[in-house]
C-alpha cells in the first residue's frame, strides 16, 4: 500500500467515525449498566444458564485458559479508541462457577489484545510485536521482563489489534489486518501469519483477509477455521460476514475484490478468475463483527453439541437498525460448516440499545462456556444443567 492510499484510507476511516449519520446511531445505542441486572435477558437453549464469572475486567477481549485454570484477557481500545495496555490475570483455585480474584496482570502494552497460554508461558500480541512472559503462573504478583519474539508487524493501530492462538502444529498463529476500511494491500497486511513458537520463520498462511479476530482448528481434522468482518460503508446488507475454512496453506479469500459467495467490490475490480478466491464455508449477517470463536470439546453440554463451533459476535457499529451481539453456532458436520444458528441472545434490547458486546469464547476445564464482554467489563459463564433442571 502506498502512503497516498494510506492517507486516503485514514481519512476516510476519520469520516466514518464522525459522519452524522453514523456518530448518532453509536452515541443513542449504549446502555451502561450493571450487567447482573441484565442478565436475565439472555436467551438460551432450554438447559442451559447464564451467569456472571468476573466482573471489573476494563475491557475484555481475547481470552487464554493456563494449566491451573488461571484466565488471562487482553484488552484493545474504549469506546473513544483511546488505546488500552492492560493483560488480566483472573483466577479460580477452587475450580467453582466464580472467578476468585481480577488481577491488572500486566500494563504499558500497546493494545494487547492477542494472549496465548503454551508450556506455562504466556504470549501477548501487542500492535507491532509479539512478547513472551515465562513461567507466568509462578510470577502473577511479579511479572517477568517480557521476551520480545518479533517485532517486524506493522505499526497502524487500524484493524492493528490481533488475536493469538498456538495451532496443533505447534506454530503460533496471528492475524493481521486491513490498515483501512477497504484497500489494495500486500506485505503483512490482510494476512494471517504463521511463526515458529520463538517467533523466528514468519510465514504467510492465507490472504485475502479484511481483519480476523477469531480462529480455531477442528478437533479431528485439524483444519484451520476463522472469522473475517467485511467491510463498512456498502449499506446495511452487504457485504456478509464470514466464516471461513483454510484447510490447507495459501489460500486467498478475496479481500478487497470479493466477498461471499459471489459478491465483487467494483471499486476494486480484479482480473484474477473468481475461482482463484475461496468463498466462506458459510456467510452470516452483514456488520455483525464475528470475533472470537472456538470449538467446543467438553463433556457438559450435550452430545449433539460435540465439536460444534460457537462463535462472538460483537455487533454492528454502523448498520442501521443495529444488529450482532449474541453468540452463534455454527453447525458443524464431518468436519464441514454448514450453516448457523442463535444460541445466545438479548445483550441488544428491543429498543436496539445494546448492554453488552461479546468479544470471544473460550472453553473452562469443567466445559462450561466462558465468554468476554469489552462493553460491560465482565465474562460470563455459559453451563448446562439439563433441559429439566432448574436454572441456577
Amino acid at each position: 500500500m502506498s502512503t497516498r492510499q494510506r492517507l486516503i484510507a485514514l481519512a476516510l476511516a476519520a469520516f466514518a467515525m464522525t459522519s452524522h449519520g453514523e456518530e448518532r446511531t453509536v452515541a443513542r445505542n449504549p446502555i451502561d449498566a450493571d450487567p447482573a441486572s441484565r442478565l436475565g435477558a439472555i436467551q438460551l437453549p432450554p438447559g442451559f444458564a447464564i451467569s456472571l464469572y468476573a466482573t471489573g475486567v476494563q475491557g475484555a477481549r481475547s481470552m487464554a485458559l493456563g494449566e491451573d485454570g488461571t484466565l488471562y484477557v487482553g484488552t484493545r481500545t474504549d469506546s473513544g479508541w483511546n488505546k488500552r495496555d492492560t493483560v488480566y490475570a483472573i483466577t479460580n483455585r477452587d475450580g467453582d462457577a466464580v472467578a476468585d480474584e481480577v488481577k491488572v496482570l500486566l500494563t504499558g502494552l500497546d493494545v494487547p489484545n492477542g494472549v496465548a497460554v503454551r508450556d506455562g508461558d504466556l504470549y501477548v500480541a501487542e500492535v507491532s510485536r509479539l512478547l513472551r512472559y515465562d513461567d507466568i503462573a509462578e510470577h502473577l504478583d511479579d511479572p517477568p521482563a517480557p521476551v520480545v519474539l518479533n517485532d517486524s508487524f506493522p505499526t497502524d493501530l487500524h484493524h492493528g489489534w490481533k488475536y493469538l492462538r498456538f495451532g496443533p502444529d505447534g506454530r503460533l498463529y496471528v492475524g493481521v489486518g486491513a490498515p483501512c476500511n477497504t484497500c489494495e494491500v500486500d506485505g503483512d497486511y490482510g494476512t494471517i501469519i504463521s511463526l515458529a513458537a520463538d517467533g523466528s520463520d514468519k510465514q504467510v498462511y492465507a490472504r485475502g483477509i479484511r481483519n480476523t479476530v477469531g480462529f480455531d482448528w477442528h478437533p479431528e481434522t485439524g483444519e484451520l477455521f476463522f472469522t473475517d468482518n467485511g467491510r463498512d460503508m456498502w449499506g446495511n446488507d452487504r457485504p456478509p460476514e464470514e466464516l471461513n475454512h483454510a484447510p490447507a496453506p495459501g489460500l486467498h479469500f478475496g479481500f478487497p475484490h470479493r466477498y461471499g459467495a459471489d459478491l465483487a467490490d467494483s471499486e476494486y475490480p480484479t482480473d484474477r478468475d473468481p475461482s482463484a478466491f475461496t468463498p466462506p464455508a458459510v456467510a452470516f449477517p452483514a456488520h455483525n463483527a464475528l470475533l472470537g470463536m472456538h470449538f467446543y470439546t467438553g463433556d457438559q453440554f450435550p452430545a449433539s453439541y460435540e465439536n460444534q463451533l460457537f462463535i462472538a459476535a460483537h455487533g454492528s457499529w454502523n448498520r442501521n437498525p443495529p444488529d450482532g451481539y449474541r453468540l452463534y453456532r455454527a453447525v458443524i458436520e464431518d468436519g464441514r460448516a454448514t450453516g448457523y444458528e442463535i444460541f445466545a441472545d438479548g445483550w441488544l434490547t428491543p429498543e436496539h440499545r445494546y448492554w453488552g458486546r461479546p468479544v470471544d469464547v473460550i472453553q473452562a476445564p469443567d466445559g462450561a462456556l466462558l465468554v468476554s464482554d469489552d462493553h460491560a467489563d465482565a465474562i460470563y459463564r455459559i453451563s448446562y444443567h439439563g433441559a429439566s433442571a432448574a436454572l441456577r
